[in-house]
């Protein structure tokens, strides 16, 4: 594949898999903490997972073959650190898309009905839709990332065109320290992108000299839309701004959040499959079904439960996977560097006392999530 097509598309999946449902979380959490809060979060968290992506994306490039992030671990940290990197990819993974289901049933009734009644069956129905485009695996990832993230950002920039001149100062400004740590799992939530590291390796076959590119183009890229799409909601709507974002937009961008879930549902769904084929060693079918239908079966059960809002999956996703993830990956980064089998295009410097502190950080935010969901 020629360099500026594997380039492209590989920050295709990166930014898709990365804007999903997070991005439509992340204007009520800095509605309801403050806009500038929730800012410094972006920031702050943007910049550590660009470096998790970037020692990731040196882990992959130091290590022949094709893995997923469970097999990663099990070469780097043994079989515990594989049960670790399982258990954080399935529960990250499951708790995306069980998000995407939610979120996109809500759209489609809210649409229809304009209300979000029937969201339980357009909900399944989207998950019984997805699972026939996954079937198809890695053509129908690279089609629909392009197409799902071109009209991300041709969205984007027609919500600048109409609502920039709809901010209102006031509603940047406001801030409410008693909600100052409800941002931090939803954004985390929303900037994770991990799975997608091993799926651009494949992309970038031959082209790996433009892997660092790639990881820092694609994060940044969606920091930036991240902040620009906060910006311009809470400026709007401020303390009214709903649990889905486009809600407040009215219904042709409502759209905006059905196509960033579909592409990050897509990506996420594959990389959940090859993680059972190439990792756990099943048969197509079975990995499949573990991936299509097990996430259709959890949100039909959780439907009996007030507890699991859109926001609430978001943020224990976000901090439980997301934190066990990058926790994994900063603890492998060093044997990588020792015991890969191959000479990568790039190498990221590691520092102790920077590792050490945000795996402190992320430590902190799993206990404190799960400290809250059991009270």
């Amino acid at each position: 594949m020629k360099k500026g097509k594997s380039f492209w598309i590989s920050v295709s999946v990166l930014i898709g898999t990365c804007i999903g449902a997070g991005v439509l979380g992340i204007p009520y959490v800095a509605a309801q903490a403050g806009f500038l809060v929730a800012l410094a979060y972006i920031i702050l968290i943007g910049a550590i997972i660009l470096l998790v992506n970037l020692y990731l994306g040196e882990i992959s490039l130091r290590t022949k073959g094709n893995h997923q992030l469970p097999g990663y671990a099990q070469r780097y940290l043994g079989k515990n650190g594989k049960r670790l990197m399982k258990f954080a990819t399935l529960f990250g993974i499951y708790s995306a898309i069980v998000a995407y289901m939610l979120g996109i049933g809500e759209s489609i009734s809210f649409l229809i009905f304009e209300n979000v009644t029937y969201t339980p069956l357009f909900g399944v129905l989207f998950g019984i839709g997805m699972s026939a485009l996954l079937w198809k695996g890695m053509k129908s990832l690279k089609r629909f990332e392009r197409i799902g993230v071109s009209i991300i950002l041709a969205l984007l920039l027609l919500i600048f065109i109409l609502f920039f001149s709809k901010i209102n100062p006031v509603n940047l400004i406001y801030f409410n320290i008693g909600n100052i740590f409800l941002p931090f799992g939803v954004i985390l939530f929303a900037l994770m992108s991990f799975h997608a590291i091993p799926e651009i390796e494949i992309i970038m076959y031959n082209n790996e000299k433009l892997m660092k590119k790639v990881l820092v183009f694609g994060t940044l890229a969606c920091i930036i839309f991240y902040i620009l799409f906060a910006l311009i909601i809470v400026g709007f709507k401020g303390i009214e701004t709903p649990e889905i974002a486009t809600f407040a937009l009215g219904s042709v961008f409502v759209f905006l959040g059905i196509f960033t879930m579909f592409t990050s549902w897509l990506s996420l769904g594959n990389a959940l499959e090859e993680t059972f084929m190439f990792d756990s060693r099943l048969r197509k079918i079975k990995a499949w079904f573990y991936t299509a239908i097990i996430p259709i079966l959890i949100f039909l059960g959780i439907g009996f439960f007030e507890f699991f809002s859109f926001t609430k999956i978001l943020s224990i996703g976000g901090v439980v996977s997301g934190g066990l993830l990058a926790v994994l990956v900063l603890l492998m980064i060093k044997t990588a560097k020792e015991k890969g089998n191959r000479k990568p295009e790039y190498s990221v410097p590691v520092n102790w006392f920077i590792i050490g502190f945000l795996i402190l950080i992320f430590i902190l935010g799993v206990v404190r999530e799960i400290w809250l969901a059991l009270r």
